[in-house]
């Protein structure tokens, strides 16, 4: 039976993926935005399908529809634009989720939280399992996306807690693929950005710090399969790719498959930048049958498809924050 599902952040680069994905699958999708980080660019070519219907809406306010399932992933993701202004984003993480969860209690949806690996802060375990409460300083640059996010499980969990509702959590690790914002300050996009233009890559630090790199559809798979598991099954459960890479290989690797001539060079670590991120997956292998499928060097040639595709106007380039 096809569902009416609601995606918060739906034009967005994730949710924009995830929108296709339900629709192909034969629900009626209602994407909710209010185009902060998100695109009309992203869904565009959706608009008319008899399924999907385009609101801009901010989930800060409360909001009153019929649905089935709730997607929440409205929430600036990269330090950029999640530091622009930080009161706001915390709003959003923590208003956004009040109103999401009071919406599911009122219409009984099942709802999903897009939850981040920032959770775990600067992790002194390593990979990070579900388990582990994390590192995080609470008053730091990055305390309001980190924060906000941790809150919106809390609160994720005494709802089901005090009212049973029904909640899915996720904890998503970097992903990258088409759609991601050009200026979002996030290591892929830079990076490939940079290499296009010719420009200087810029890497942090003495570029040794690791992380893991899921692409968009692997992504987007497993975060599908954890709303169609059982009612027990809550999470939170890890998303993202185990194979780790240092940022410097990263650099080298982009430089590889764009061909260019750029040089690397170096900038002063930012404060409260995680050294390691890596996600146990062991649950996701366990609960949902899912381990990402998609190589990085596969992965980066598509996205860099894209970003070449944007630079040479030939799709619109979201305007930047700043």
């Amino acid at each position: 039976m096809n569902k009416k599902i609601l995606v918060t952040g739906g034009s967005g680069f994730l949710g924009s993926h995830l929108v296709e994905k339900l629709l192909a699958r034969g629900d009626e999708v209602l994407c909710v935005d209010n185009f902060y980080t998100g695109t009309r660019r992203n869904v565009e070519h959706l608009i008319g399908h008899k399924r999907f219907e385009l609101m801009r809406h901010d989930v800060c306010l409360p909001l009153y529809v019929e649905v089935d399932e709730i997607y929440n992933l409205a929430c600036p993701a990269s330090p950029i634009h999640y530091q622009y202004d930080p009161v706001q984003t915390t709003k959003t993480s923590v208003h956004g989720a009040i109103n999401m969860l009071g919406l599911a209690k009122r219409v009984k949806a099942k709802i999903l939280q897009a939850s981040t690996s920032e959770v775990y802060g600067d992790p002194s375990v390593h990979p990070q399992p579900e388990g582990y409460w994390g590192n995080v300083n609470p008053i730091g640059i990055r305390s309001c996306y980190d924060e906000g996010k941790r809150c919106a499980e809390t609160l994720f969990f005494d709802y089901w807690r005090q009212h049973q509702l029904r909640i899915k959590i996720v904890r998503i690790f970097n992903t990258y693929g088409p759609r991601m914002h050009p200026n979002d300050g996030r290591v892929v996009s830079n990076f490939i950005v940079q290499a296009l233009k010719g420009e200087d890559i810029t890497i942090y630090g003495d570029g040794q710090q690791t992380r893991s790199f899921c692409y968009s559809d692997d992504l987007v798979d497993a975060i599908m399969r954890m709303m169609d598991t059982a009612d027990p099954v809550t999470g939170p459960v890890n998303i993202g790719n185990p194979h780790e890479f240092t940022i410097r290989q990263l650099a080298n690797l982009v430089l590889e498959l764009t061909g260019s001539r750029s040089k690397i060079v170096s900038r002063p670590l930012p404060q409260d930048d995680p050294l390691q991120r890596k996600p146990d997956i062991t649950l996701a292998k366990e609960l949902l049958d899912w381990s990402p499928s998609i190589e990085l060097r596969q992965g980066l040639i598509k996205t860099i498809a894209y970003f070449d595709q944007l630079l040479k106007g030939e799709a619109e380039v979201p305007a930047s924050l700043s």
